[in-house]
């Protein structure tokens, strides 16, 4: 069958910004265009209409948003807002009132009855318009892939749960059709997500599910271990320290998935923890990360702290340095407190000035630079599986098991000749510097 030569489908453009888990939502949005009949626009000329995929999580990302939604009103004039902005209306009204739909977090349904409605569907896609692997954002050698939506837990500086609800976990079949496709399009690395991947499998009590005709249980391990089966790396991110971890852990120790873990501790001391109404915050996290170790020697551990968090003493902060020091965790990022609107946080006395936050962040990164620098100068001399993401001319830039991408470190090999994205080849380390480590052929 042909396709008539006056046929047009219609251009969407699409803007998506926030975290990995908006990256996913993005991808499944976008794949769901293409399956359709739609084309993806590369320009705001081109584009029948534009989405904007929001993040609405701290203050910088409401601007970001709002500044890309009014960008894409003037550039187009159509506009859809979707995402975790989508959720606080009356804050996208308040600044436009001429936007086409505007829907909230992993709205799909919503979205596309929206382009529907503005930009008439296709009438005459007579071809396959989508991989089964579905349309991406990331590079072709590694992929995210999101196993719930939502959060049981109240901490007092996030509002995720009002914007996406409770946990709902993904049907671990759907995950592990969803990575085998993605493995069969040469993804070589799959990056697990959610807003907290522990939790997993807990709203639906662990029930099985079935991938390829067998039951698999619906908890954290299993879908760990069946993933492993796949034959490339695997990496967890947003894990909370809870004790079924340990399991986890496991499989890192036996070399089946990566022994890289990302757990987002926030802070140290207890009352600070208490505050934040931290889900881990019983748990003694160093004597936890000790035992992990002690299960997997090699073990990456990568986290996130909040300082200048309300009511954060000198001395609590101290404690919070004093647990860098024992820690010696491998990846650290730290932000400032900033009030989001809506969350409970924002009534705490005792807010902390400006100058005292940045001053603290000055002296945490210090801290840690100076523990991240130890680290990889220690790996000199060293023999690393890397994974190419980007060839230049003069280097192309890897990661090891060590490094997740857009947030880690890199490996950079100064002789590109020969290599291309996606391959993977052991490298021996030659030098260090504060986050980054050269190397070349072993």
């Amino acid at each position: 069958m042909t396709i008539p030569t006056d046929y047009h489908a219609p251009k969407i453009g699409f803007i998506s910004l926030g975290c990995p888990k908006a990256g996913s939502d993005t991808e499944k949005m976008l794949s769901q265009i293409k399956a359709e009949g739609y084309e993806i626009a590369n320009n705001y000329k081109e584009s029948e209409l534009v989405i904007v995929n929001t993040c609405g999580f701290i203050d910088s990302a409401v601007e970001e948003s709002l500044d890309a939604i009014s960008e894409a009103l003037d550039e187009n004039g159509k506009v859809i807002v979707t995402g975790c902005l989508g959720e606080r209306k009356e804050v996208i009204e308040k600044r436009f009132n001429n936007l086409l739909a505007i829907t909230g977090s992993e709205a799909y349904k919503e979205v596309m009855e929206a382009v529907h409605l503005h930009a008439p569907k296709p009438t005459n896609p007579h071809i396959d318009l989508i991989p089964p692997q579905g349309i991406r954002l990331t590079p072709k050698h590694y992929a995210y892939i999101k196993i719930s939506e939502g959060c049981n837990h109240k901490c007092t500086f996030c509002i995720i749960p009002s914007m996406r609800g409770k946990l709902i976990s993904r049907p671990i079949g759907d995950i592990m059709q969803e990575a085998e496709n993605l493995v069969n399009s040469g993804v070589s690395e799959l990056i697990i997500i959610s807003q907290d991947t522990s939790a997993y499998g807990v709203d639906v009590k662990y029930r099985p599910g079935f991938w390829n005709g067998r039951p698999i249980k619906t908890d954290l391990y299993n879908l760990a271990k069946s993933l492993s089966e796949l034959g490339v790396w695997v990496r967890f991110h947003y894990v909370y320290p809870y004790p079924n971890v340990d399991r986890l852990i496991e499989l890192m120790a036996s070399g089946l998935i990566l022994p890289y873990i990302d757990v987002p501790f926030q802070h140290a001391n207890p009352t600070i923890l208490k505050s934040m109404k931290r889900p881990a915050n019983a748990e003694n996290n160093l004597e936890r990360i000790n035992g992990w170790r002690a299960i997997c020697p090699n073990l990456t551990i990568r986290s996130t702290f909040i300082v200048g968090f309300p009511g954060e003493t000198e001395e609590q902060f101290e404690d919070l340095l004093e647990f860098l020091e024992l820690a010696q965790l491998d990846r650290v990022g730290c932000f400032t407190y900033s009030d989001v609107d809506g969350a409970t946080a924002n009534l705490l006395d005792k807010q902390i000035p400006e100058d005292v936050k940045q001053d603290r962040y000055i002296r945490f990164m210090t801290v840690q630079n100076a523990i991240s620098k130890k680290k990889l100068l220690n790996k000199v001399g060293s023999v690393h599986t890397v994974l190419i993401d980007e060839v230049g001319e003069d280097y192309a830039k890897a990661r090891s098991y060590a490094n997740a991408p857009e947030i880690d470190g890199n490996i950079f090999l100064e002789n590109p000749e020969g290599l291309e994205v996606g391959d993977m080849l052991d490298v021996k380390i030659k030098r260090s510097e504060e986050y980054d480590l050269y190397a070349g052929p072993n």
